[in-house]
């Protein structure tokens, strides 16, 4: 039934269809189009043509209007008569799809239809690692197929033999109350559905279990878009080797490591990464794993501040945060890969062409972030640039953070300890 999952065995090759609509620009739908290629190659699909139309919202039925999807048929088929081009397996849309929409675009192009949600739970699967993980995948999964089980399955006749009748025409003797296989495979995951959450519920108490033991220690979180560099950041502070990949959700399960500064350690969470339209489903299924997020200290903020549209990626985490109920947190921000920034130019500006190529540090200290004060860091973790600031900022926030919430409790503790 997981039909819409990409094979990891060869790469197949993929178009890309998003809208322009009054609320998205096509700038903005270009933007979602480049992170949805980013998700499909990270997938293992290899994405060739791009379709956009500009429409005040999606068609009820098909998604785009029908002149488009006439032409990505067309594409499709022209594609495949090129003999030396690889025919086209999928087509990846931006936005999560209906059922109706599902069964009418593939009863059209006759190829693989994906939404931006079953892409990113696909990769969801293929990164999870623990059974948390992969409970919570599992549940996301059949929440996302439930509603879409008719298109899952074109044999729903109704089944011979006692279950068949259903009321109507049949064999003499075997009619009966009937049960449809659609209806079947509903029961069957609504029974799956109920024992996973189960098992995660199990699971949680093991994982709080574990929190409660981990003494009087400041915890502190690392959050952020995904792909930024958290577990880069991670690893530098840890001294340790959490899996960090220039790939999205590199990192799906809450990674916690003990981190010392000077004389005072503290408990350092790597996060999940967030994104945009992140299907509810999987929000949903990860608030377990998002209660390193809420039961933190101190959240750090990471940005790529060497992405195009950084600050519309604040936003979504700020949102995402706000969410789980962490908005009024302690936090600070750090601008990570200030070795990848780029100045895009804006009037007023007086720089040279080498300047704007490398733009330095007292540069970006400079713009608006300056005023975020010692909340705000420019790093660059691959680099190494600026950790020691890093640290020194670090310590001093969780130090404080230790003496507020313990204040008969030295911090001065035994690094060996």
């Amino acid at each position: 039934m997981k039909e819409f999952v990409i094979s990891q065995a060869k790469t197949e090759t993929a178009i890309l269809v998003g809208l322009i609509t009054k609320n998205q620009d096509e700038a903005r739908t270009e933007e979602y189009l480049d992170e949805l290629e980013f998700l499909a190659e990270t997938a293992g699909a290899s994405c060739v043509k791009r379709f956009m139309q500009k429409m005040d919202g999606p068609n009820n039925v098909t998604y785009i209007g029908k002149g488009k999807l006439d032409e990505i048929r067309q594409f499709i088929e022209d594609n495949d008569e090129v003999a030396e081009n690889e025919p086209i397996g999928m087509v990846i849309f931006d936005d999560e799809l209906s059922a109706k929409q599902l069964k009418n675009i593939e009863a059209e192009l006759k190829v693989k239809i994906l939404d931006r949600t079953s892409l990113i739970l696909d990769i969801f699967a293929m990164r999870a690692q623990t059974a948390e993980a992969k409970t919570q995948v599992e549940i996301a999964q059949y929440r996302y197929m439930l509603p879409r089980l008719q298109r899952l399955w074109t044999h729903l006749e109704r089944q011979a033999g006692g279950s068949g009748g259903g009321g109507g025409k049949g064999s003499v003797g075997l009619r009966g109350p009937g049960e449809t296989q659609l209806e079947m495979d509903r029961r069957i995951i609504l029974q799956r559905l109920s024992l996973l959450k189960q098992r995660l519920v199990e699971i949680e108490k093991q994982k709080t279990t574990q929190r409660k033991n981990r003494g009087r220690l400041i915890r502190v979180a690392l959050v952020g878009y995904t792909n930024v560099g958290k577990s880069t950041i991670m690893n530098l502070l840890s001294k340790s080797q959490v899996f960090a990949e220039n790939k999205l959700f590199a990192t799906l399960d809450t990674t916690v490591r003990k981190v010392v500064i000077e004389n005072l350690p503290f408990l350092l969470a790597d996060t999940v990464g967030f994104i945009r339209k992140l299907p509810t489903d999987l929000v949903d299924s990860f608030k377990s794993t998002l209660d390193e997020v809420r039961e933190a200290d101190l959240l750090v903020h990471v940005v790529d501040i060497s992405h195009p549209d950084f600050e519309g990626q604040i936003k979504v985490v700020k949102k995402t945060l706000a969410d789980l109920g962490c908005a009024d947190m302690p936090s600070m921000i750090i601008f990570n890969k200030t070795d990848a920034y780029t100045w895009v130019e804006k009037e007023g500006d007086d720089l040279t062409p080498m300047q704007k190529e490398n733009i330095p540090l007292e540069e970006l200290k400079a713009t608006w972030m300056a005023k975020l004060g010692e909340d705000c860091l420019f790093i660059s973790a691959i680099k190494k640039q600026n950790i020691e600031e890093m640290r020194n900022v670090l310590y001093k926030k969780v130090r404080e953070l230790h003496v507020q919430k313990y204040p008969y409790n030295d911090f001065l503790y035994d690094i060996e300890s």
